[in-house]
């Protein structure tokens, strides 16, 4: 019988328990925003995202001025979001910060965050093994979070006429292979293939995804920025480029060409029809972001922002920039700047 009498008086002791464990638990929340699925997933701190729709819904966003740097791709994103977000969230200052010796870059941006130059970065490709390893030996961690989709566009003269490119001819034409146009199906003109010279995303993409890592042919013709190169092939008849397609699209002085892994199915950057160079600048063409977003178009990545995970503010200020980016308000001035966005 004692033990019978006992039974009813652990279960409520039990629920007693329970019920204070969760009074606790309610209590640390309210009082310091604690989310328990950080306590089940590495990177919880970023998954807020999915319920903010604006900047200044935003959570545990840091004060301070914090310097930030890295791709050249992100330079239509920083234009459009920089300025909004300060706006919304006055005491959250960004600063973009270039090396002191050679070109900015995504790799430059990694590079300057190791050496404590950064609170994060912005990269146009995943960081390296490499990387990580620098990092671990420095005594904190690299997280990269991905907040938007790219696609790299090839341009080229306005006046050469073929209907596009395989990734097997873009291939030989940069390694030198192919180097007259009429190879492809265009005119008896000698291609000059020019390319970017730094440790930027978009030529480390193009080398390892393109090239399969082959050497550039040793009539590339390397650019430091692609304003002068956009510029050369628009008076060269045998010019080619690549670049980021927001920063190709549109342009006036060249003709963004379609890319297919077959030349049976090649694929536009832009969306049909396609305006000629005539009738620029009144009409321009359009980034074909459905073709990104399906992975229709041949040639697309993520881009991410870098984040220190050292436990400081550093760390706070990288996730909040990520978290602001993939809010609806953020994920909207990604897809203003000519991105494609991730959610």
């Amino acid at each position: 019988m004692a033990q019978k009498n006992e039974t009813p008086i652990l279960v409520i002791a039990l629920l007693i328990t329970l019920g204070l464990v969760g009074g606790v638990y309610w209590w640390l929340a309210q009082s310091y925003d604690i989310n328990l699925s950080s306590f089940t997933n590495n990177q919880s701190q970023t998954n807020q995202q999915s319920a903010e729709k604006t900047f200044k819904s935003v959570k545990k966003v840091p004060s301070g001025l914090f310097s930030y740097g890295g791709s050249t791709t992100w330079a239509p994103i920083r234009k459009e979001a920089d300025s909004v977000i300060e706006t919304a969230l006055p005491k959250f200052q960004l600063r973009y910060t270039n090396p002191t010796t050679g070109t900015p870059g995504s790799g430059t941006g990694v590079k300057m965050l190791l050496k404590n130059q950064l609170a994060f970065s912005q990269s146009s490709r995943p960081v390296k093994d490499k990387e990580y390893q620098q990092a671990q030996q420095r005594g904190f961690k690299l997280e990269e979070i991905p907040v938007a989709i790219d696609g790299i566009a090839i341009a080229v003269n306005p006046n050469l006429n073929i209907p596009g490119l395989t990734l097997t001819q873009l291939k030989d034409i940069y390694t030198g292979k192919i180097t007259n146009w009429q190879q492809v199906g265009g005119e008896n003109q000698a291609i000059t293939p020019y390319s970017k010279i730094n440790e930027g995303g978009t030529v480390e993409f193009f080398v390892n995804n393109i090239l399969e890592q082959k050497e550039f042919g040793q009539n590339v013709e390397k650019i430091s920025t692609t304003t002068e190169a956009l510029r050369k092939v628009s008076q060269n008849p045998g010019g080619i480029y690549y670049a980021s397609a927001p920063e190709v699209v549109g342009q006036c002085g060249i003709k963004p060409l379609a890319i297919g892994r077959t030349q049976s199915k090649l694929i536009s950057p832009y969306k049909e029809p396609y305006v000629p160079s005539s009738e620029c600048p009144q009409k321009r063409n359009q980034l074909n972001v459905d073709a990104f977003r399906s992975d229709e178009y041949p040639m697309t990545r993520r881009l991410f922002v870098v984040v220190k995970k050292n436990g400081q503010v550093d760390e706070q200020a990288g996730v909040t920039y990520a978290n602001l980016l993939l809010s609806d308000e953020g994920q909207k001035l990604i897809s203003k700047a000519g991105f494609v966005r991730i959610r």
